[in-house]
Protein backbone atom coordinates (compact mmCIF):
# COMPACT_ATOMS: atom_id res chain seq x y z
CA UNK A 1 0.00 0.00 0.00
CA UNK A 2 3.07 2.16 0.73
CA UNK A 3 4.49 1.76 -2.26
CA UNK A 4 1.11 4.05 -3.96
CA UNK A 5 2.24 7.18 -2.74
CA UNK A 6 5.31 6.77 -4.35
CA UNK A 7 3.75 5.25 -7.62
CA UNK A 8 0.35 8.08 -8.24
CA UNK A 9 2.71 10.69 -7.92
CA UNK A 10 5.27 9.06 -10.30
CA UNK A 11 2.87 8.66 -12.80
CA UNK A 12 1.03 11.89 -12.54
CA UNK A 13 4.97 13.55 -13.69
CA UNK A 14 5.59 11.38 -16.08
CA UNK A 15 1.63 12.14 -17.57
CA UNK A 16 2.45 16.02 -17.16
CA UNK A 17 6.26 15.73 -18.91
CA UNK A 18 4.31 13.84 -21.71
CA UNK A 19 1.60 15.91 -22.20
CA UNK A 20 4.01 19.26 -22.56
CA UNK A 21 6.21 17.70 -24.93
CA UNK A 22 2.90 17.10 -27.37
CA UNK A 23 2.22 20.70 -26.59
CA UNK A 24 5.59 22.06 -27.21
CA UNK A 25 5.46 19.42 -30.90
CA UNK A 26 2.03 21.08 -31.89
CA UNK A 27 3.16 24.68 -30.99
CA UNK A 28 6.62 24.37 -33.09
CA UNK A 29 4.86 23.11 -36.04
CA UNK A 30 5.48 19.69 -35.79
CA UNK A 31 2.32 18.68 -37.34
CA UNK A 32 1.63 21.28 -39.97
CA UNK A 33 1.85 19.34 -43.02
CA UNK A 34 0.92 16.29 -42.67
CA UNK A 35 0.20 15.51 -46.63
CA UNK A 36 3.09 16.65 -48.20
CA UNK A 37 5.56 13.88 -47.83
CA UNK A 38 2.85 11.86 -49.01
CA UNK A 39 2.44 13.52 -52.12
CA UNK A 40 5.93 14.52 -52.93
CA UNK A 41 7.09 10.94 -53.19
CA UNK A 42 4.70 10.52 -56.32
CA UNK A 43 6.54 13.71 -57.85
CA UNK A 44 8.47 13.41 -60.66
CA UNK A 45 12.52 14.80 -60.44
CA UNK A 46 13.87 15.44 -63.54
CA UNK A 47 17.23 16.16 -62.16
CA UNK A 48 19.62 13.08 -62.44
CA UNK A 49 20.55 12.24 -58.72
CA UNK A 50 24.21 11.94 -59.78
CA UNK A 51 25.38 15.05 -61.24
CA UNK A 52 27.86 15.05 -64.09
CA UNK A 53 30.93 16.09 -64.59
CA UNK A 54 30.37 19.77 -67.34
CA UNK A 55 31.50 18.65 -70.77
CA UNK A 56 34.87 20.90 -71.63
CA UNK A 57 35.44 21.09 -75.29
CA UNK A 58 39.51 22.01 -74.41
CA UNK A 59 39.99 17.87 -73.43
CA UNK A 60 38.10 16.46 -75.90
CA UNK A 61 39.24 13.17 -77.70
CA UNK A 62 39.18 13.07 -81.14
CA UNK A 63 40.90 10.03 -81.67
CA UNK A 64 44.10 10.93 -83.52
CA UNK A 65 46.18 9.05 -81.69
Amino acid sequence: MSILYLLIPLGVVLMAIAIGLFVWSVRSGQYEDLEGPAHRILMDDDDPMIPRRPHDPDTTDTGDS
